[in-house]
């Protein structure tokens, strides 16, 4: 199951929701800062997780001059892979493909003060993206537990990431261009 499934899968394991709805918590939540759904593809998400029995749509009628909507359900195969995938996100490190990893074994590729003006810039964008998310969680307080780990989590990263950066930047001032 794809990230994007498991996200879509617990929303509605959480209550039925229709795909309107299930952008508002996504936009709500601020979980396009972790995980890859798209507004577009929200709809795309259901139809597939609704194919493979994890989930249930039926159309109702909402209060007033609205059209009906096709709100959604977990089955109980639903719950089971939701389980299943939410263990697995917990248990199993994945492997990540940052462009920075590109961007290190490039190198040689550039010179040493084009690398250290390229990584000053993306320290400070590493500056500006802590600060949103720290925004982001302030602006939505009080959370859930699990929301809160969530953006602290993200924080963590970006800390930890900050620290690597400056260390590497210092490591590279004292690198010859022969090195």
């Amino acid at each position: 199951m794809t990230n994007a499934e498991l996200a879509i899968l617990t929303l509605i394991a959480e209550k039925p929701r229709h795909g309107y709805e299930i952008e508002q918590v996504i936009e709500e939540r601020g979980m396009r800062e972790w995980t890859e759904v798209g507004f577009s593809s929200i709809y795309y998400l259901l139809k597939k997780l609704e194919e493979k029995n994890l989930i249930q749509g039926h159309m109702e009628r909402q209060a007033g001059r609205g059209p009906a909507r096709k709100v959604y359900e977990i089955t109980e195969a639903g719950m089971d892979a939701r389980r299943a995938g939410v263990l697995e996100a917990l248990s199993v490190p994945q492997r990540a493909y940052p462009p920075m990893q590109l961007g290190l074994a490039s190198l040689p590729g550039v010179s040493r003060s084009e690398a250290l003006a390229a990584l000053r810039r993306y320290q400070d964008r590493l500056k500006d993206r802590l600060e949103h998310v720290r925004s982001r969680r302030d602006d939505r307080r009080p959370l859930p537990y699990f929301v809160e780990a969530m953006f602290s989590h993200s924080m963590a990263l970006i800390e930890a990431e900050q620290r690597w950066t400056e260390g590497f930047i210092v490591q590279l001032e004292e690198t010859s261009d022969k090195d």
